[in-house]
């Protein structure tokens, strides 16, 4: 193992709540602290370590997807930019839901218990009364607490977060936060389609030829990923590679070096894109320094793709609030609402190229069948639009091929063109 992943397996094995330097962890494992920077920001980007402003970095708790649309206590201090006054070992901890403390104290027993985060003033009876119910306590106005609430939250390990804002604009910033956390939830990732090194067929650079038959044989596939012997990816072979090769030819003479590869985090729209352009049928999944964690599949992207386009959406996109605008029929016509604008009170360029674009999808996909992804787009943009206006779009398909279409789009208001607009599209429906 490389002095990296030596650090990172350490951070893993931490208890969550723990607080980590890099001082610490030079010491500890005696390496520059230069590495253990590096190392503990790597596993910042992993989800297992989080840095918190005047508190310091603390081991965290991976989310898993399933979780991740509740907010830790911890990415609350980060969110309102407040201040940890106790509690500071349970800032990992998740909350499910939070309470508003404008109500007596009889009534503020009902909206309270574990996972729950409870934003109210300088009232101690309710700071003893939420933390005897295991209930987080979010302080607003700057107030300061009572030295027995304090210790009482120390004890039971339940943050006590202080902020300079109003309640309400808290109860909107944390609101925000979730309502962000449910749409990266519905983001389609390489982490959700994985097929992991488990159960990954691959090669070493000194295998041969007959090896990769055998392989072949065996599994079916005939595109393998290609390890070196520090388990590091270092090429990709494929049927093609082998052609005319001698049995004993050894792969990491004919494989293809320097694939291109993705991350967990990659979205799968971004891997369709790169298959597409590239002609790639099977994408290596690594990590930062290039250990292969798994594969993903052409087939197995495009449908996920798919899947994803038939099911339904909690949260809203820029895109969602522009399509809920529209109107599809023989003609596709456009209501410009407040929230397409931009502060001039005119529709937005964002929602302008939104119009376009889910403009030319749903013609693709009512007369050719298709999905299409767009590659590129040249737009001009001749009169401003106000808001409550309606707004008419026809879109012509100029060319198409195999894996391209060409279109127009032309958007008009009272018979007056608008906007001028010429696309490239990827077609991503026939690919496998």
């Amino acid at each position: 193992m490389t002095k990296h992943e030596q650090i990172l397996e350490h951070i893993e094995n931490l208890a969550i709540g723990m607080k980590i330097s890099v001082r610490q962890i030079a010491k500890d494992l005696q390496v520059s602290e230069g590495t253990a920077y590096r190392a503990i920001k790597d596993a910042e980007i992993k989800g297992i370590v989080s840095t918190i402003e005047r508190v310091g970095t603390v081991r965290i708790e991976k989310k898993s997807r399933d979780k991740i649309d509740n907010l830790t206590f911890a990415e609350i201090v980060n969110i309102i930019d407040g201040n940890v006054l106790a509690g500071k070992k349970g800032l990992h901890k998740s909350l499910s839901k939070f309470a508003i403390g404008a109500m007596e104290i009889k009534d503020v027993a009902k909206y309270i218990g574990e996972n729950t985060l409870i934003i109210v003033g300088n009232r101690t009876n309710v700071h003893k009364l939420a933390l005897s119910q295991g209930t987080a306590i979010l302080v607003t106005g700057g107030f300061d607490i009572d030295p027995e609430v304090k210790q009482l939250a120390n004890t039971k390990d339940l943050p006590i977060i202080q902020s300079n804002f109003d309640t309400f604009t808290v109860a909107n910033m944390i609101n925000r936060a979730i309502y962000d956390q449910v749409i990266k939830k519905e983001v389609l990732t390489v982490q959700d389609i994985l097929i992991p090194i488990s159960k990954t067929s691959y090669l070493k650079e000194n295998d041969t030829i007959s090896d990769w038959n055998h392989l072949s044989e065996v599994s079916r596939h005939t595109r393998f990923p290609v390890l070196d012997d520090n388990e590091k990816l270092s090429g990709i072979v494929t049927s093609k590679d082998i052609v005319n090769q001698a049995p004993q030819e050894k792969i990491k003479r004919i494989m293809t070096k320097a694939p291109k590869t993705v991350s967990i985090t990659t979205t799968i729209a971004g891997c369709a894109h790169m298959m597409i352009w590239e002609g790639i049928e099977l994408l290596p999944v690594t990590t930062k320094q290039n250990n292969l964690i798994g594969i993903v599949s052409r087939e197995d992207v495009l449908r996920a793709m798919q899947t994803a386009d038939r099911q339904p959406q909690n949260g809203e996109t820029i895109n969602d609030q522009v399509v809920k605008q529209m109107t599809f029929g023989d003609i596709i016509t456009v209501k410009i609402s407040p929230q397409m604008s931009n502060q001039l009170g005119t529709l937005s360029k964002s929602s302008f190229v939104a119009i376009i674009e889910m403009s030319v999808k749903h013609f693709m996909k009512k007369n050719k069948k298709v999905d299409i992804i767009t590659d590129s787009m040249n737009v001009h943009f001749l009169k401003t639009v106000q808001i409550d206006e309606q707004l008419e779009v026809n879109v012509e398909l100029l060319d198409m091929g195999r894996k391209f279409a060409k279109l127009e789009v032309s958007i008009t208001e009272s018979d007056q063109l608008v906007s001028k607009s010429m696309l490239v599209t990827q077609i991503i429906d026939h690919l496998y």
